[in-house]
């Protein structure tokens, strides 16, 4: 069974994704904090990490670099539904474009289940 690490400030998005990914067949353990999935993924291992952008003290930008720079194979799915001003933009828009994040998968939200499904598997498949 693939082992999925979340990470999002919003506790109501994590349960909303664990039970999605568990009722799909992966292991989800959930965090709330860029540290706190940072300390989870040294402690055991995970197939993929899922991040939120916008988080408050280490925000999800920083967190995909400090799990690239430790984990340099681990798939990542990056979320966000921030806009950027009045644009319908958010930070993903963007990501590829920061060094080092181009094969990370992108996921807007909201998100409806066989999305969130989606992503996992298109970002498994750039791993493999």
């Amino acid at each position: 069974m693939q082992r999925i690490l979340v990470i999002d400030d919003q506790s109501y998005v994590r349960a909303t994704v664990v039970t999605a990914l568990r009722a799909n067949g992966f292991e989800a353990v959930a965090v709330e904090s860029g540290p706190a999935g940072l300390g989870a993924i040294t402690e055991s291992k995970f197939d993929l990490a899922i991040v939120d952008v916008y988080m408050p003290g280490m925000d999800g930008i920083k967190v995909i670099k400090e799990l690239r720079s430790q984990h340099s194979e681990l798939p990542i799915v990056a979320m966000s539904g921030v806009q950027i001003g009045v644009s319908e933009h958010t930070a993903l828009d963007h990501l590829s474009k920061v060094p080092g994040l181009s094969e990370v998968v992108c996921l807007r939200k909201p998100f409806r289940p066989h999305e969130l499904l989606e992503a996992v598997q298109s970002a498994l498949r750039l791993a493999a």
